[in-house]
């Protein structure tokens, strides 16, 4: 039985597939969100010989940032195909980080296992917000920290969703990954096991047009791989124009500068 078979529930085989769908492109992803990723390993702040873990981990990205400090990093997602990217792209990482396949609503690790845990617009998209939360909670130490950045619900991220929902008939999650950026959610769901205090960013995106940022996403964004993949040919070419027009407003001297605000959590184990 493989890796992936032991870990994914049936449930979440579609979602990872989705996310999977970019490959190594979704490194591309996170390159473009990469202030945010910072801004998220800062008020982590790992240091040397701490355990950290890394939820929902992509490529590996916010894994590496915190290697970069010393920390002794695992990681999780969801998809074998990202876990197999962040691998290779991760393989001079010193100290070495610990990859595995696996859930957020259901950490392959024991209780208390982290001095300090991070998650970076991954564990938002979990099925189950509240299962996600008990197990940030419950790998974590007392008096650990936990590090999120979420895109918040009414911003640019949020817009672009919207433009993504005008080509499928599936419904919208109940409830929003993005309410993940929501304050008073996230005390809802994680103060009774942490102290949380929050602090707003944007990240600055840039690309050289319209054109050249549809086809990063098409490489490597499985969301709108996932539309884009279902609809005819005039239902590509009706996205792609919806796509462009949405980014059109991102124009500057240089390109395109696309600005996306999202949220800091930052929480101390209680």
């Amino acid at each position: 039985m493989t890796e992936a078979a032991i870990a994914i529930q049936e449930s979440n085989r579609a979602a990872a597939e989705m996310w999977g769908s970019g490959g190594k492109h979704y490194n591309e992803v996170s390159f473009a969100i990469c202030d945010a990723l910072a801004h998220a390993a800062g008020r982590l702040c790992p240091r040397p010989g701490e355990a950290v873990l890394d939820v929902a981990t992509g490529t590996g990205w916010s894994a590496r940032n915190a290697a970069l400090f010393g920390a002794k990093v695992s990681a999780v997602d969801i998809s074998p195909t990202l876990i197999d990217a962040a691998r290779t792209l991760s393989r001079a990482v010193d100290p070495p980080i610990d990859f595995k396949v696996g859930e957020a609503e259901n950490l392959p690790f024991p209780d208390r296992r982290f001095d300090k845990v991070i998650s970076t617009f991954g564990v938002m998209f979990a099925a189950d917000h509240e299962a996600a939360a008990r197990e940030l909670a419950r790998v974590t130490r007392p008096g650990g920290r936990l590090s999120l950045a979420n895109w918040v619900p009414d911003g640019a991220v949020a817009e672009f969703f919207g433009v993504l929902a005008e080509f499928t008939d599936a419904p919208p999650p109940s409830p929003s990954p993005l309410d993940w950026g929501r304050p008073d959610y996230l005390e809802s769901l994680l103060g009774k096991d942490f102290e949380l205090t929050f602090e707003r960013g944007i990240n600055h995106a840039y690309h050289d047009s319209e054109d050249a940022i549809w086809q990063w996403y098409l490489r490597g964004f499985g969301p709108l791989k996932a539309v884009h993949d279902r609809l005819d040919a005039q239902g590509r070419k009706a996205l792609k124009e919806a796509v462009d027009a949405y980014h059109r407003h991102y124009r500057v001297d240089a390109g395109l500068c696309v600005k996306r605000e999202y949220l800091i959590t930052v929480g101390k184990r209680r």
